[in-house]
């Protein structure tokens, strides 16, 4: 009898996407993303399987889902009610987080031919939004509350479907522009827990849940750029030639910024609807991978900018 194959990367995300109970969800998915950084699950792909992959991961239906505009106002944690409504919120999203996590994995990896430090980052991104919900759920129930107990909406995974055919978009959409503005409201919405009197809830977000989303949206970033500048000549060959280059090599560079911001516009005003919402951490923004010219010129609309 021959031995059991051995379970690659990409099957172990599409078991994650395919449960449906979110704790069970964090729980596997902390037990994958595990593995593979030990060493227990060792390759990435099997290069000749192709896997389908699902329009939507497995969901519970615990979760009464409304669309955007008929959720109800969080509030600014100033009572109980407000601050149960804003855990749960960001409990929600960071339940999409995980599943956004494993998808990027098993829908691009292969497709794209990524190198395996891509899986790795995003095996970590995995293991920290599914951490986060364990930790916000919980932090939940002490609140007298629990997941599912509120309304939510689901246009995280709506921007996922709009950029499933492109891995460039759904770093622009998801992680520089979603993540990204979760770096924005952060810093506001901890301090509106220390002022309505829950420390607890403002060092969860500021101790764990906020310098790990910074780290999310520098993988989108780096891996927006890699995409953009792919070479087409073997990396030695590149090495040894920008050795040689000083202050071309200078010039050169920032050619490939102003490219690759370019590009980041393009796909943004292609999938994003509006313009993005100032104002913006730009000290946060700066640390994830990328500074102003990125994201200013977004800020307005495209009649303002003609």
């Amino acid at each position: 009898m021959s031995p059991p194959k051995e379970e690659t990367l990409v099957e172990a995300a599409l078991r994650v996407l395919n449960t449906a109970d979110p704790f069970e969800k964090a729980r596997l998915g902390e037990s994958v993303a595990s593995r593979w950084l030990e060493g227990a699950i060792a390759r990435p792909y099997d290069p000749s399987v192709d896997l389908p992959v699902p329009d939507r991961p497995a969901r519970l239906s615990d979760v009464k889902l409304v669309s955007p505009s008929l959720m109800p106002k969080l509030g600014k944690a100033g009572s109980l009610q407000s601050r149960r409504a804003i855990v749960h919120s960001l409990a929600h999203t960071e339940s999409w987080a995980i599943d956004l996590s494993w998808d990027i994995i098993a829908r691009f990896g292969k497709q794209e031919a990524m190198p395996r430090e891509f899986f790795t980052d995003f095996v970590k991104v995995a293991q920290d939004e599914g951490r986060h919900f364990t930790l916000l759920a919980a932090r939940l129930k002490e609140l007298g509350s629990h997941y599912g107990a509120l309304p939510a909406h689901d246009g995280l995974w709506d921007s996922a479907i709009a950029t499933s055919k492109d891995l460039l978009a759904r770093l622009a959409v998801e992680h520089c522009v979603h993540e990204a503005r979760g770096l924005d409201v952060l810093p506001t919405t901890i301090s509106r827990f220390r002022n309505g009197g829950d420390d607890k809830t403002a060092d969860l977000l500021e101790r764990v849940v906020y310098p790990e989303e910074i780290t999310h949206c520098a993988a989108g970033v780096k891996w927006f750029k890699y995409l953009c500048l792919r070479p087409s000549v073997p990396a030695s060959l590149t090495d040894s030639l920008a050795s040689e280059e000083g202050e071309e090599e200078s010039e050169a560079k920032e050619e490939e910024t102003e490219e690759v911001t370019k590009k980041f516009h393009d796909i943004v005003r292609t999938h994003f609807r509006g313009p993005l919402k100032p104002p913006f951490n730009e000290e946060a923004r700066k640390a994830a991978g990328f500074g102003p010219q990125w994201y200013q010129p977004l800020a307005f609309k495209e009649t303002t900018l003609q």
